[in-house]
């Protein structure tokens, strides 16, 4: 439901911005996290699908570059700088995840943006439905064939350097390929391997999914998810910044389900969706749960979502004649149902970061 003339009364007095004064950033960085983060780091043992340019002598090199997963809502505030930092120099794709789910009618504008951070091989994917997922190996080949640095580094474990400038490019192409898969919490890694496994192997799942943060919380194995060219990735844990660099971005992500819902607030989360969504005239909300019209005030709609969906509770209360049992509504039950409705994209495509500016 977008804005019309009929609603434009329910607007006057609504909130201009999201008041967060005197709120502390959240915080959500346990130690799997730390090893997923310095586990190429110098001083931290790599897994042994990566330790070595060379394994047993044979005439093969493990080539890791860098695969970093992001949510679309968040194409510009979903990275952690600590991410940057892990990949150094090695080249990288960006895969904005989800893409089914944001509003996408400035797309130029978000990869005129990226650019702009430095960021030229963006793929938008929505792993759900496999789409643009077959295009990552192809991107990722190209990608190493234009990385003349790292085919001269590694094939010179095996042959001179002046022996390797003149192997064809067709033996490089052989060279397996293995990834690191990095990125925030809950933005579809393992999905997206899964995903590539399923279309170029016929596999089923490598690394377990769920719709929380932190469901992988060990650096893997390496997992094959192409013959040819002969493909690995590696999935991570996700990653957060130990410091979040302001409380909208840490609202973002906890939006997001980057972040624990309980370490921020169910309700508090609620109210910031609620926000967004007034502010960006998506107004389906109202439909879905039975509201009169639009609605600024977070109490109101969470209990009427309470009463819409039968998310009750039964609560004592102390009288002056003794105790009664009342029914009353579940506004956390009703928080967690509004939030999980936008992340199944049934509030509407939003984009959380400004990107037209």
């Amino acid at each position: 439901m977008r804005f019309t003339s009929a609603l434009r009364g329910s607007i006057v007095g609504w909130r201009e911005r999201f008041d967060s004064s005197g709120w502390d950033v959240a915080r959500w960085f346990p130690g799997h996290m730390a090893k997923g983060m310095w586990g190429g780091a110098e001083g931290y043992e790599e897994p042994p699908a990566c330790r070595g340019l060379l394994a047993g002598g044979a005439r093969c090199s493990h080539i890791l570059l860098g695969m970093c997963i992001e949510h679309i809502h968040i194409p510009l505030s979903g990275r952690t700088p600590l991410l940057q930092e892990t990949l150094g120099i090695r080249p990288h794709l960006l895969v904005l995840n989800k893409m089914d789910l944001a509003d996408l009618r400035h797309k130029s504008r978000i990869l005129e943006r990226l650019e702009q951070q430095g960021l030229r091989h963006v793929l938008f994917a929505d792993c759900l439905k496999d789409e643009n997922i077959k295009k990552i190996v192809p991107l990722v080949t190209e990608l190493i064939g234009n990385s003349g640095r790292y085919h001269r580094a590694e094939v010179s474990c095996v042959f001179t350097r002046r022996q390797a400038s003149s192997i064809p490019s067709v033996l490089l192409q052989n060279l397996e390929t293995c990834l690191m898969v990095i990125g925030v919490p809950n933005v579809g890694k393992s999905s997206i391997i899964n995903s590539m496994r399923r279309l170029h192997l016929r596999k089923g799942k490598a690394s377990r999914v769920g719709g929380a943060p932190g469901i992988t919380r060990a650096v893997l194995t390496k997992i094959q998810v192409c013959e040819q060219p002969l493909m690995f990735l590696l999935d991570t844990p996700g990653v957060l910044s130990p410091r979040i660099e302001s409380v909208e971005t840490g609202l973002k992500l906890a939006l997001c389900g980057a972040i624990r819902d309980h370490l921020v607030g169910e309700e508090t989360i609620a109210d910031y969706l609620l926000y967004i969504l007034n502010h960006q005239q998506q107004f389906s909300y109202v439909e879905r749960y039975g509201l009169a019209s639009p609605c600024d005030n977070v109490e109101t709609v969470l209990k009427s979502i309470a009463l819409h969906l039968g998310k009750t509770q039964r609560v004592k209360v102390l009288t002056g004649t003794g105790n009664v049992t009342v029914t009353a509504p579940n506004y956390n039950a009703a928080a967690c149902e509004f939030i999980y409705s936008f992340r199944k994209g049934l509030l509407g495509k939003v984009m959380l970061d400004e990107v037209q500016s």
